[in-house]
């Protein structure tokens, strides 16, 4: 009898974390190493939300809690999606996670079906197949291309869709590529899905607060209300509130499907950390003063990163409109040998030789559904992004055909 599961056989490890891994075992055995592969900012838990933590504990606000969520916590969700979104929510409608990765993990584990289907739009976050997979659905990859910004034209939508189709996750601003769809590109998506009432949408808006210039931000049940009974919006408080430690993620949606997530949450992780949660209405209730600034400084870094990587022989970059990521191309290096003789057949290898010649860590673009790509994640220091992106530079000036 094999002891691991043929599910588990269908899966792979994150390659994020495998990136973020290996370049700290580089670090401790004294390689210079610039990561740029973690997706979380830079920045400190904002001060009153740390005091708000402190409070809790001293409080001995340390016991189980609901399995998906304190009230006050849930009250907090349900005012800030009206705040920002304009969508009207009751607490029963609302359910908390362990960061947004569980919130999506137990959706899809509370809904698929083996043969149930699954379209994802690539680049992906890495994490979205697996965790259908996981679940026993099966993952439709619909590519999207630099030449649409990376974004999912109507007419793709409507090609992956099938009478098996469950559900469409949306992420706008996406991890890895930053593209975010305007109001008009979301309608003509939300119009695809009127079209198909069987499909439901997924919107995985953990990046709504990091954009950019004059993007707005919406999503889908905001931009098409009569799709709201069938659409669960998921957040949290990871990247704009500096708390990816914390595990905080939350969603909104039908109280059936909600039910159906707390009875999997009740049987896996029960509830999120006490603390965290307070933590987290603090974030939600108090300031949000410390968000233009942390903008602002995002978006000077994201122009640097984008104007040097463009100045990188072999590598495309365009420039996105939020979250903390860009997707460069290296169409323009492929074939070519490294100056330590490695030939560059894919992304894969190229963010291998640029680790290991340069000291840089990247993510290769194949883990994200879209090669030839990489993706640098710039929420780290002005100096360690410039310095790695000369050193990406002087890698890309070496290479020779």
């Amino acid at each position: 009898m094999e002891l691991l599961s043929k599910t588990l056989a269908r899966v792979k490890p994150s390659p994020t974390i495998a990136v973020t891994s290996k370049a700290a075992e580089l670090k401790a055995a004294g390689k210079d190493v610039i990561g740029l592969g973690a997706g979380e900012p830079d920045f400190d838990t904002p001060q009153n939300i740390k005091d708000a933590a402190i409070a809790a504990i001293n409080s001995g606000k340390t016991k189980y809690t609901a399995v998906d969520g304190i009230s006050e916590l849930k009250q907090a969700i349900c005012a800030k999606l009206k705040r920002d979104n304009d969508l009207d929510y009751i607490p029963a409608q609302v359910s908390v996670g362990t960061g947004g990765k569980q919130i999506l993990y137990n959706a899809l584990m509370a809904t698929l079906n083996e043969g149930d289907e699954v379209v994802i739009p690539a680049p992906y976050w890495v994490s979205y197949p697996d965790m259908v997979l996981l679940a026993g659905g099966t993952p439709v990859i619909a590519e999207a291309s630099l030449q649409t910004g990376f974004k999912l034209t109507p007419d793709q939508l409507e090609a992956a869709i099938t009478d098996k189709t469950k559900w469409l996750i949306f992420n706008s601003p996406s991890n890895p590529t930053g593209a975010g769809y305007t109001r008009e590109e979301l309608k003509a998506l939300t119009d695809v899905l009127m079209r198909h009432p069987h499909v439901w949408v997924m919107s995985d808006d953990m990046y709504e607060h990091l954009v950019y210039d004059d993007f707005e931000f919406c999503t889908p049940a905001q931009v098409e209300p009569q799709l709201y009974d069938r659409t669960l919006t998921v957040n949290g408080v990871s990247k704009a509130y500096a708390m990816t430690g914390w595990r905080i993620g939350y969603a909104a949606g039908p109280e059936k499907l909600i039910g159906a997530m707390r009875k999997v949450q009740s049987q896996s992780t029960s509830n999120p950390c006490s603390v965290s949660q307070w933590a987290a209405v603090e974030a939600l209730n108090g300031t949000q003063d410390y968000i233009a600034p942390n903008n602002e400084m995002f978006a000077r870094r994201r122009n640097m990163v984008v104007e040097m990587l463009n100045a990188a022989e072999g590598i495309r970059c365009p420039m996105p409109d939020g979250a903390f990521y860009v997707y460069p191309s290296i169409a323009g290096c492929i074939g070519k040998i490294s100056a330590a003789g490695v030939k560059i057949d894919d992304d894969e290898t190229f963010a291998t030789a640029l680790l290991e010649e340069t000291g840089v860590a990247v993510v290769f673009g194949a883990a994200f559904g879209l090669s030839p790509n990489f993706r640098v994640s710039y929420a780290t220091s002005d100096a360690q992004l410039k310095e790695a992106c000369t050193r990406i530079q002087n890698f890309c000036a070496a290479l020779t055909d």
